[in-house]
This record gives structure tokens, C-alpha cells and sequence, in this order.
């Protein structure tokens, strides 16, 4: 049985694992539409009720097989975020201008086919310069939101200290979300360190990757994967561990994202379908304890160590 938390003072009630939509843009592997619309059937026939995309996914392919899919599907059945600002990582194509952020939101409006997003993200804050997000950026997007175009409006990172950058520059009710990736999981949970000055501020916790983009599951690490050769070595000797038990170190991975209750949702990403109901079934078993004792003992080695990016003055300190 799905839970679902308030996801901050939005009023939405989000599945606590949520569907993360950048695979739809064949980001990881080429991938067909008919697969697309089956993934994405499947996390709503979970129960998944929030679904986040972006334009940068894929050159706007995500969103487009992201509309494609929620034809004829109920608009109160779901939750659909989006985001503005980063639109090519590889290009470097970063824009949080005005202009640039009323034509993206239309852009995107247009590609997932609806009238509206419930949740507006500035994407990657780490490569933006915050004066203007403050000043200009985020200004557009409540205009967007006061003409109803828009429902709610968060930022997206790496960094964490880029929360605290933005949000204690705006007035209270401006940032409503925040999304982090890599930091809630089970080599690194320094984002919980984060959860009293989000409460207090009333912002929602979007929790993003928790296998830290593969470091946790049997397939390992993409040739691009930011970790050191420490982080990794550490992280494959824990799924080893897990799969010696006879358990997918996924499901570990995932229920262990998913049970902070002042973390509202946790996203995980795929276009296999049988993925989806995996990870929504992994949710339905209990948690080994014995199991994740001795996977957080194995990895207590490079706890919260960590891997960052960005422009030079938006980045984490490292621990490693």
C-alpha cells in the first residue's frame, strides 16, 4: 500500500516514491515510446501520484513521451512537475532569464499537453548566479503562478548548500520545494541535516536517486559517474554484500529513501515498466534491519562522503 505525505505547505499529497521521468528521454538507453507509455502506466497504476520531468531530458523527449503517455488520464489523478533554466547539461545551456522562463514553461506546457504544471523548478541551481534567480527568475515564475500557469514553485540541486543561498533571500512561501539527489541514501544522508531548516521555512522535501545514479545497484556506475574511485569501490563491496544475502541491493536502497517520514517523496527513474512495479513492490515487504546494519557498517567508510559541481562558489565542500 503506497503512503503519501504533504509535500511542505503545497497542500499536495505526494506517493512517497515518485516517478523521475528523465529515462522517457532515452538519457541512459534508447528507448521506444510504446515502453515509455507502459513505464509510466504502470507507476500510476502503483499508486505514484507525482511525476517530474524536465526539458533538459533528452532534448525535451521526455516531455513529450511524458504527454504522450498521460493522455486521457484524469488530471486530478497526478501531480506533474517540471522545470526551467538548465536545457542541455552536456551543452552547458543554462538560461534563468525572464524571457528564456516564460518561454520554457509554455514550451513545456505545450509538449505534455496540459493547461497547467503543479510544481515549477528552477533546474540545477548550482550553474545559475543566484542575484538572479532572486531578482528576476523566481519574480517571473510567481507571475506565472498568479496567472495560474503555474501551481507551486521549488529549486533543484546538487550542492546543498545552494538551498539555504536562495531561500534565506526571499520572502517566506516564495521557494515551496526543494529537490536534492544523492543525499538521502544509504552511504549519505546528509540532507537530514537540512530537514529542521526546511520545516521551519515550510518547504517540501523532494528526495531524488537513491541508488546515488547507480552506486547501489548491480549494473554499477555510467563512464561519467562524478564519485571517487574510494566512493565507488566502497558502494560495490555493500551491493556485493546485499546479493550475497539474496537480496536485490535495490530494494534496500529504495525502501531505506523511502522511510525518512519528513522526506515527502523519493523519485526513481526507469522506462522498464517491470522496474516500476519492482521498486512500488519493495515498498509493500519490511525492511531488513539486520541486513541494513551491516550494509551501513560496510559503507560507514565514506559516510556522507561526497561529490559536488557547479559554478566554484556553489559547491559543497568535499569529505572524502
Amino acid at each position: 500500500m503506497m503512503d503519501y505525505r504533504l509535500l511542505g505547505s503545497t497542500g499536495m499529497s505526494v506517493s512517497c516514491l515518485s516517478f523521475g521521468a528523465s529515462s522517457l528521454g532515452s538519457v541512459f538507453r534508447d528507448v521506444g515510446l510504446d515502453a515509455c507509455i507502459e513505464t509510466v502506466q504502470a507507476a500510476l497504476a502503483g499508486g505514484m501520484n507525482f511525476l517530474d520531468v524536465s526539458p533538459a531530458y533528452g532534448g525535451t523527449l521526455a516531455e513529450l513521451r511524458l504527454g504522450r503517455a498521460l493522455e486521457g488520464v484524469p488530471r486530478d489523478r497526478y501531480h506533474l512537475a517540471t522545470k526551467i533554466g538548465s536545457y542541455s547539461e552536456a551543452r552547458g545551456d543554462y538560461d534563468y532569464s525572464k524571457a528564456s522562463t516564460e518561454r520554457s514553461v509554455e514550451h513545456s506546457l505545450k509538449r505534455l499537453g496540459l493547461d497547467y504544471v503543479d510544481l515549477i523548478q528552477c533546474h540545477d541551481v548550482e550553474f545559475a548566479d543566484h542575484d538572479q534567480i532572486v531578482n528576476e527568475t523566481l519574480p517571473a515564475l510567481l507571475a506565472l503562478k498568479e496567472q495560474g500557469t503555474v501551481r507551486h514553485v521549488g529549486i533543484t540541486g546538487l550542492p546543498l548548500k545552494v538551498f539555504r543561498s536562495i531561500i534565506d533571500r526571499v520572502g517566506p512561501g516564495v521557494v515551496e520545494t526543494v529537490l536534492s539527489f544523492c543525499h538521502y541514501e544509504l552511504n549519505d544522508t546528509s540532507l537530514a541535516d537540512l530537514i529542521p531548516y526546511f520545516q521551519q521555512k515550510g518547504v517540501g522535501i523532494i528526495n531524488a536517486s537513491p541508488t546515488g545514479m547507480g552506486l547501489l545497484t548491480g549494473r554499477g556506475v555510467p563512464a561519467w559517474h562524478p564519485a571517487s574511485p574510494a566512493i565507488q569501490t566502497v558502494c560495490r563491496r555493500a551491493v556485493k554484500h546485499c546479493r550475497s544475502r539474496g537480496v536485490d541491493p535495490v530494494k534496500l536502497a529504495v525502501q531505506f529513501s523511502c522511510s525518512h517520514p519528513d522526506i515527502a517523496t523519493t523519485l526513481v527513474g526507469s522506462a522498464n515498466p517491470q522496474n516500476i512495479r519492482d521498486n512500488i513492490a519493495f515498498l509493500n515487504e519490511p525492511i531488513d534491519e539486520g541486513l541494513l546494519a551491516e550494509v551501513r557498517e560496510i559503507l560507514k567508510p565514506i559516510h556522507n562522503h561526497n561529490f559536488t559541481r557547479g559554478l566554484p562558489h556553489h559547491r559543497d565542500p568535499l569529505l572524502a
